[in-house]
Protein backbone atom coordinates (compact mmCIF):
# COMPACT_ATOMS: atom_id res chain seq x y z
CA UNK A 1 0.00 0.00 0.00
CA UNK A 2 1.55 3.27 -1.03
CA UNK A 3 -0.12 6.67 0.97
CA UNK A 4 0.59 10.00 -0.31
CA UNK A 5 0.31 12.96 2.40
CA UNK A 6 0.57 16.89 2.45
CA UNK A 7 1.13 17.76 6.25
CA UNK A 8 2.71 21.65 7.05
CA UNK A 9 2.64 20.56 11.16
CA UNK A 10 2.33 16.63 11.09
CA UNK A 11 -0.92 15.47 11.22
CA UNK A 12 -1.15 14.14 8.29
CA UNK A 13 2.14 12.20 8.22
CA UNK A 14 1.22 11.04 11.66
CA UNK A 15 -1.68 9.66 9.99
CA UNK A 16 -0.33 8.56 7.07
CA UNK A 17 2.42 6.10 9.34
CA UNK A 18 -0.49 4.78 11.05
CA UNK A 19 -1.64 3.05 7.80
CA UNK A 20 1.18 0.55 7.97
CA UNK A 21 1.85 1.81 3.94
CA UNK A 22 4.70 3.39 2.01
CA UNK A 23 4.61 6.60 3.41
CA UNK A 24 5.09 9.07 0.16
CA UNK A 25 5.23 12.96 0.39
CA UNK A 26 3.25 15.18 -2.26
CA UNK A 27 6.01 17.61 -2.08
CA UNK A 28 8.54 15.30 -2.62
CA UNK A 29 6.52 13.34 -5.29
CA UNK A 30 5.91 16.52 -7.38
CA UNK A 31 9.55 16.75 -7.78
CA UNK A 32 10.02 13.20 -8.54
CA UNK A 33 10.69 11.68 -11.95
CA UNK A 34 7.97 8.99 -11.22
CA UNK A 35 5.30 9.34 -13.31
CA UNK A 36 3.49 6.26 -12.33
CA UNK A 37 2.48 4.51 -8.88
CA UNK A 38 0.91 1.25 -8.88
CA UNK A 39 -0.08 -0.53 -5.77
CA UNK A 40 -2.84 -3.13 -4.33
CA UNK A 41 -3.87 0.43 -2.59
CA UNK A 42 -3.47 3.86 -2.65
CA UNK A 43 -4.29 6.45 -0.39
CA UNK A 44 -4.35 9.93 -0.20
CA UNK A 45 -3.95 12.50 2.84
CA UNK A 46 -4.58 15.89 3.25
CA UNK A 47 -5.56 19.05 5.28
CA UNK A 48 -9.13 20.83 4.28
CA UNK A 49 -8.39 24.19 3.59
CA UNK A 50 -11.73 26.94 3.67
CA UNK A 51 -14.14 23.80 3.18
CA UNK A 52 -12.53 22.03 0.57
CA UNK A 53 -9.14 20.67 -1.46
CA UNK A 54 -5.51 22.67 -1.04
CA UNK A 55 -4.60 23.15 -4.80
CA UNK A 56 -2.10 21.27 -4.27
CA UNK A 57 -3.70 18.45 -4.83
CA UNK A 58 -5.03 18.62 -8.16
CA UNK A 59 -1.27 19.47 -9.18
CA UNK A 60 -0.31 16.42 -8.01
CA UNK A 61 -3.22 14.31 -9.59
CA UNK A 62 -3.08 16.22 -12.57
CA UNK A 63 1.01 15.18 -12.94
CA UNK A 64 0.91 11.49 -12.12
CA UNK A 65 -1.00 8.16 -12.98
CA UNK A 66 -2.27 5.69 -10.30
CA UNK A 67 -2.99 2.37 -10.46
CA UNK A 68 -4.45 0.09 -7.61
CA UNK A 69 -7.52 -1.99 -6.95
CA UNK A 70 -8.16 0.00 -3.78
CA UNK A 71 -8.06 3.27 -3.61
CA UNK A 72 -8.95 5.67 -0.02
CA UNK A 73 -8.59 9.32 0.34
CA UNK A 74 -8.82 11.06 4.04
CA UNK A 75 -9.31 14.78 4.75
CA UNK A 76 -8.33 16.69 8.02
CA UNK A 77 -9.72 19.12 9.50
CA UNK A 78 -9.96 21.37 12.75
CA UNK A 79 -13.46 22.97 12.71
CA UNK A 80 -15.30 22.25 9.73
CA UNK A 81 -14.69 19.70 7.20
CA UNK A 82 -17.11 20.94 4.28
CA UNK A 83 -17.03 19.64 0.82
CA UNK A 84 -13.00 18.37 0.71
CA UNK A 85 -13.93 15.03 0.84
CA UNK A 86 -16.69 15.31 -1.83
CA UNK A 87 -14.73 17.42 -3.71
CA UNK A 88 -11.38 15.28 -3.83
CA UNK A 89 -13.74 12.53 -5.35
CA UNK A 90 -14.78 14.31 -8.14
CA UNK A 91 -11.27 15.58 -8.82
CA UNK A 92 -9.47 12.33 -8.66
CA UNK A 93 -12.19 11.27 -11.20
CA UNK A 94 -10.86 13.74 -13.38
CA UNK A 95 -8.08 12.19 -13.24
CA UNK A 96 -9.00 8.41 -13.91
CA UNK A 97 -8.95 7.68 -9.58
CA UNK A 98 -12.18 6.44 -8.85
CA UNK A 99 -12.53 6.27 -4.81
CA UNK A 100 -13.95 3.06 -2.96
CA UNK A 101 -13.46 5.07 0.40
CA UNK A 102 -13.34 7.92 1.96
CA UNK A 103 -13.53 9.64 5.25
CA UNK A 104 -12.67 12.72 7.31
CA UNK A 105 -10.86 13.05 11.20
CA UNK A 106 -11.40 16.20 13.48
CA UNK A 107 -7.89 17.36 14.41
CA UNK A 108 -6.06 20.04 15.61
CA UNK A 109 -6.70 23.22 13.84
CA UNK A 110 -3.82 25.26 12.69
CA UNK A 111 -4.88 28.21 11.21
CA UNK A 112 -4.06 30.90 13.47
CA UNK A 113 -6.41 33.91 11.83
CA UNK A 114 -9.46 31.86 13.21
CA UNK A 115 -7.70 29.35 16.00
CA UNK A 116 -6.25 29.96 19.24
CA UNK A 117 -3.35 26.81 19.72
CA UNK A 118 -3.94 26.93 23.12
CA UNK A 119 -8.18 26.41 23.30
CA UNK A 120 -7.73 23.95 20.15
CA UNK A 121 -5.59 21.71 22.65
CA UNK A 122 -8.01 21.82 25.16
CA UNK A 123 -10.86 20.90 22.37
CA UNK A 124 -8.54 17.64 22.19
CA UNK A 125 -10.36 15.02 24.06
CA UNK A 126 -13.37 15.90 22.33
CA UNK A 127 -11.93 15.30 18.84
CA UNK A 128 -11.94 12.02 20.00
CA UNK A 129 -8.65 11.56 17.65
CA UNK A 130 -7.69 8.48 18.67
CA UNK A 131 -11.05 6.60 18.72
CA UNK A 132 -11.57 8.11 14.98
CA UNK A 133 -8.35 7.41 13.73
CA UNK A 134 -8.76 3.29 15.02
CA UNK A 135 -11.92 3.81 12.84
CA UNK A 136 -10.47 5.18 9.68
CA UNK A 137 -7.64 2.78 9.80
CA UNK A 138 -9.99 -0.70 10.82
CA UNK A 139 -11.95 0.26 7.26
CA UNK A 140 -8.82 0.75 5.48
CA UNK A 141 -7.43 -2.57 6.43
CA UNK A 142 -10.53 -4.22 5.83
CA UNK A 143 -10.90 -2.47 2.59
CA UNK A 144 -14.21 -0.87 3.45
CA UNK A 145 -16.11 0.92 0.16
CA UNK A 146 -17.98 3.71 1.28
CA UNK A 147 -18.28 7.31 0.25
CA UNK A 148 -19.29 10.09 2.00
CA UNK A 149 -21.67 12.44 1.18
CA UNK A 150 -22.78 16.05 0.71
CA UNK A 151 -25.10 17.58 3.15
CA UNK A 152 -26.83 20.75 3.26
CA UNK A 153 -25.23 22.05 5.89
CA UNK A 154 -21.17 20.89 4.17
CA UNK A 155 -22.38 22.78 0.88
CA UNK A 156 -23.90 26.11 2.76
CA UNK A 157 -20.75 26.27 4.72
CA UNK A 158 -18.06 25.90 1.66
CA UNK A 159 -20.65 28.05 -0.53
CA UNK A 160 -19.62 30.85 2.66
CA UNK A 161 -16.40 30.19 3.01
CA UNK A 162 -15.45 31.17 -0.54
CA UNK A 163 -14.13 34.22 -0.28
CA UNK A 164 -11.42 33.11 1.90
CA UNK A 165 -10.52 30.33 -0.55
CA UNK A 166 -10.22 32.74 -3.35
CA UNK A 167 -7.37 34.38 -1.32
CA UNK A 168 -5.78 30.76 0.38
CA UNK A 169 -5.83 29.87 -3.58
CA UNK A 170 -4.22 33.32 -4.71
CA UNK A 171 -0.76 32.23 -3.96
CA UNK A 172 -0.45 35.66 -1.70
CA UNK A 173 -1.29 34.36 1.75
CA UNK A 174 2.33 34.70 3.09
CA UNK A 175 1.60 38.37 2.33
CA UNK A 176 0.46 38.49 5.56
CA UNK A 177 3.32 37.42 7.25
CA UNK A 178 6.01 39.10 8.94
CA UNK A 179 9.52 38.12 10.90
CA UNK A 180 10.21 40.06 13.88
CA UNK A 181 13.15 40.54 15.52
CA UNK A 182 13.53 36.83 17.00
CA UNK A 183 14.79 35.72 13.29
CA UNK A 184 18.29 34.27 13.66
CA UNK A 185 18.37 33.36 9.70
CA UNK A 186 18.46 29.97 10.44
CA UNK A 187 16.49 28.67 7.37
CA UNK A 188 14.46 26.50 8.85
CA UNK A 189 11.17 28.22 7.17
CA UNK A 190 12.47 27.86 3.77
CA UNK A 191 13.66 24.49 4.35
CA UNK A 192 9.16 23.39 5.54
CA UNK A 193 7.84 25.39 2.89
CA UNK A 194 6.48 22.53 0.64
CA UNK A 195 5.90 25.35 -2.27
CA UNK A 196 9.40 26.88 -2.09
CA UNK A 197 7.72 30.12 -0.98
CA UNK A 198 10.38 31.00 1.29
CA UNK A 199 13.56 32.90 0.43
CA UNK A 200 16.47 33.58 3.00
CA UNK A 201 18.77 36.29 2.19
CA UNK A 202 20.04 39.14 4.62
CA UNK A 203 16.31 38.53 5.88
CA UNK A 204 13.31 36.19 4.92
CA UNK A 205 11.24 36.38 2.02
CA UNK A 206 7.70 35.57 0.40
CA UNK A 207 6.80 35.03 -2.45
CA UNK A 208 3.62 34.28 -4.34
CA UNK A 209 3.01 30.45 -4.72
CA UNK A 210 1.77 30.22 -0.95
CA UNK A 211 0.03 27.53 0.01
CA UNK A 212 -1.49 28.81 2.73
CA UNK A 213 -0.15 25.67 5.42
CA UNK A 214 1.58 28.03 7.55
CA UNK A 215 3.97 25.44 7.63
CA UNK A 216 6.64 27.91 8.24
CA UNK A 217 4.99 29.76 10.91
CA UNK A 218 4.62 27.21 12.97
CA UNK A 219 7.87 25.70 13.11
CA UNK A 220 10.08 28.48 13.47
CA UNK A 221 12.28 27.74 16.18
CA UNK A 222 12.46 31.37 17.48
CA UNK A 223 8.46 32.44 16.93
CA UNK A 224 9.57 34.93 14.88
CA UNK A 225 6.93 34.92 11.90
CA UNK A 226 3.45 36.17 12.56
CA UNK A 227 0.19 35.86 10.90
CA UNK A 228 -1.76 39.26 10.78
CA UNK A 229 -4.80 38.87 13.00
CA UNK A 230 -3.51 35.34 14.41
CA UNK A 231 -5.39 34.34 17.43
CA UNK A 232 -2.31 33.18 19.45
CA UNK A 233 1.57 33.26 19.26
CA UNK A 234 1.57 29.55 20.47
CA UNK A 235 2.66 26.98 17.92
CA UNK A 236 1.52 23.51 17.51
CA UNK A 237 3.46 20.55 15.84
CA UNK A 238 2.22 16.95 15.73
CA UNK A 239 3.80 14.99 18.79
CA UNK A 240 4.47 12.51 16.63
CA UNK A 241 6.38 14.41 14.40
CA UNK A 242 9.72 15.64 14.56
CA UNK A 243 10.95 19.02 12.58
CA UNK A 244 13.20 17.30 10.83
CA UNK A 245 10.02 14.89 9.09
CA UNK A 246 8.49 18.27 8.18
CA UNK A 247 12.13 19.19 6.59
CA UNK A 248 12.51 16.04 4.91
CA UNK A 249 8.52 16.02 3.39
CA UNK A 250 8.23 19.64 2.39
CA UNK A 251 12.06 20.59 1.40
CA UNK A 252 12.47 21.79 -1.98
CA UNK A 253 16.28 22.28 -1.46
Amino acid sequence: MKVFYFTSTGNGLSLARKTGGECISIPQALRSDTKEYKDDAIGFIFPVYDGTVPRIMEKFLSSKKFEAEYFFAVALYGFFSGAAVMNFEKLAAKYNVKLDYTDEIKMVDNYLPLFSIEKELEKVPSKKIEENTERILQNINTRTHSLKKLTFVKAAGTFLEKPMLHKTNSGKAAHDFTVNENCVKCGTCVRVCPAGNVTLSDHVSFGDACYSCFACVHACPKNAIHVKGERSSKRWRNQEVTLKDLMDSNNQH
